[in-house]
């Protein structure tokens, strides 16, 4: 589904990606982890064309992005923090975004309902909280069907039970055959339904493979303490 091959990227004299070669296969539920700086923002925005890599390929289905656009319009992103226009009104936010991905059918209904925005839809932006906001964000994310799903901390500023929604929602994705990258802060949601982990450390991937894996190779009761451990021994 995805291949990296010898990705590298400075930002002036600070080296983020030192040579990454990763491949994600088809179809599963893959949580990108890090410590803030390990390069994982940067990767994913190099997967997305919204970072020009300074060397190195990046396939996605056999198909070489560099210098390519319409590939994108196979992927749903749902970004970190979602930016909106604060004068529209949600229902607006949502066509806009329907006219702008052509040839791509919606199905926002069942998600508005999933996540009870109903009552929200007249509303303006700027007068959402901040969970309800990402509420919008991630319908606009999940109401095309993608092979390749990219969410950026999903779970931020969401309620107990449009977390568990959330959850859910990301199962039902991947029982149709879809690549889910994740990343996330919140150890308990990436264990609950990561299949596999990329742990990124100073630019370079230090770990792939699942949790049962990861806690083997730190010698770790759990999946907390294995990522504890593996931030302890970067910070020696």
């Amino acid at each position: 589904m995805i291949q990296i091959e010898y990705l590298h990227k400075k930002f002036g004299t600070n080296q983020v990606l030192k040579g990454i070669d990763l491949e994600i296969e088809q179809g599963g539920i893959f949580a990108v982890l890090g410590p803030n700086g390990s390069g994982k923002t940067t990767l994913i925005k190099s997967i997305l064309g919204m970072v020009i890599p300074d060397s190195g390929n990046i396939k996605i289905g056999e198909k070489m992005v560099r210098n390519q656009w319409k590939y994108r319009n196979e992927i749903n992103y749902l970004p970190q923090i979602a930016n909106f226009p604060g004068n529209l009104k949600v229902k607006e936010l949502i066509s806009m975004i329907k006219d702008l991905r052509t040839g791509k059918t919606a199905e926002d209904d069942h998600l508005i309902e999933l996540f009870r925005l109903q009552s929200f839809l007249d509303k303006k932006l700027s007068n959402l909280s901040g969970g309800t906001k990402q509420k919008v964000n991630l319908v606009l994310t999940f109401m095309f069907n993608s092979p390749l799903i990219i969410l950026d901390e999903p779970t931020t500023g969401l309620d107990p039970i449009s977390h568990l929604r959330l959850k859910e929602l990301i199962k039902v994705e991947k029982a149709k055959g879809k690549t889910i990258l994740i990343t996330s802060h919140i150890m308990s949601f990436v264990e609950e339904i990561a299949d596999e982990i990329v742990f990124l450390l100073e630019g370079k991937i230090y770990f792939k493979g699942n949790i049962t894996k990861l806690k083997a190779k730190t010698e770790q009761p759990d999946f907390e303490h294995a990522i504890a451990s593996i931030l302890t021994t970067s910070d020696a």
